[in-house]
């Protein structure tokens, strides 16, 4: 029975063995996709650098959705042009006479002005400003209402100031009486100059902490006095011989303070103009600060010529502040640049 059992083993082995080599001589035909490499050539723009190696660079990030995105800063309001040339001429000079003080003249002119440009902005605010500087306060208000109703379409910038104005009130003529003052007046006198009598005035304008100033609203007026041969006290009625500039514009305020200088030169006379008319020299000045039309402060030397003036002192009570005179000059000072340096 073994022998029987590993007979049969032995013939199904050899059936297994020849089976699996009648399989392997059988042909079979496998078919392959084999890529083909296509060249094709990429234009390389001249312009840019060659790379030496390949970049990687990570994906340009999707743009945040509309809502996170921070909205665009306003366009900041302007103020409309008056379209009648004559009247934005008119205009200019009313303010001009307004900063100096003219009431009388800058009316003139606003209402010239109002003549050819009945509905124009900038007109009526102007008006506003020197009823206001006036104290008439009704017929500021009337204007600055007029400005209010033309609304940001019609007064552009002008639409702000003139709610303010009305929702606020009117700021009184003496507010600023003790925070805008003269600084000491330094002077120098310049004997040496080759085309006359030269004198250099280094003015400061001095400002409380924390004040807010409307340069446009500020100026500096300086009255000059010569004396004559015979003794006279004259003051200075030709403009051409004085100059005018500040430090810095726009102002800054660094410590409170900025400095006008001015040159006043008295040209040489020929003996024939002096025979006639005798001689000139530099006898002082008044200097008075004004703000909003209105005289703050003001500093004569010598102190006599303080009463040959239409608005006497209006700050600083108690004893006047007297000039500085200065000697020399520095090595490298140039007439040509804008001001003395101060001591």
């Amino acid at each position: 029975m073994l022998a029987l059992v590993a007979f049969a083993q032995l013939l199904v082995a050899g059936m297994a063995l020849a089976t699996r080599f009648e399989e392997s001589r059988e042909v079979r035909t496998i078919i392959k996709e084999v890529p083909k490499l296509v060249a094709v050539r990429v234009p390389v723009d001249e312009a840019a650098p060659a790379a030496s190696s390949i970049v990687s660079r990570p994906p340009a990030p999707l743009p945040p959705p509309a809502a996170s995105l921070p909205l665009p800063p306003p366009t900041p309001l302007a103020t409309p042009k008056i379209g009648d040339p004559k009247s934005e001429r008119m205009v200019t000079e009313a303010r001009q006479a307004r900063v100096a003080g003219d009431m009388g003249l800058a009316i003139m002119k606003l209402e010239e002005a109002l003549t050819q440009s009945p509905d124009d902005p900038n007109v009526h605010y102007e008006l506003g400003l020197v009823h206001e500087q006036m104290g008439v306060y009704d017929t500021a208000a009337a204007h600055f209402e007029k400005v209010f109703q033309m609304g940001v379409s019609g007064a552009g910038s002008l639409y702000e100031p003139a709610a303010g104005k009305l929702r606020d009130g009117f700021e009184q003529p003496d507010a600023m009486l003790g925070k805008l003052s003269l600084g000491r007046v330094r002077i120098f006198k310049d004997p040496n100059d080759a085309a006359g009598q030269r004198v250099i005035l280094t003015i400061p304008v001095q400002r409380a902490p924390g004040e807010q100033i409307n340069v446009a609203e500020l100026a500096v007026s300086v009255s000059f006095f010569n004396r004559n041969s015979r003794g006279e006290i004259v003051q200075l009625e030709d403009k051409s011989w004085v100059s005018e500039k500040w430090i810095s514009l726009p102002f800054d305020w660094i410590g409170s303070e900025e400095n006008l200088r001015m040159t006043y030169l008295i040209p040489n006379q020929d003996s024939q103009t002096e025979h006639l008319f005798g001689e000139r020299t530099y006898y002082g000045q008044v200097v008075s600060l004004i703000y909003q039309g209105k005289v703050l402060d003001v500093q004569a030397w010598p102190r006599d010529l303080a009463a040959r003036i239409s608005n006497g002192p209006a700050a600083n009570p108690g004893e006047p502040m007297l000039p500085e005179f200065q000697d020399t000059l520095p090595l490298d000072f140039d007439p040509n640049l804008p001001l003395l340096p101060p001591r």
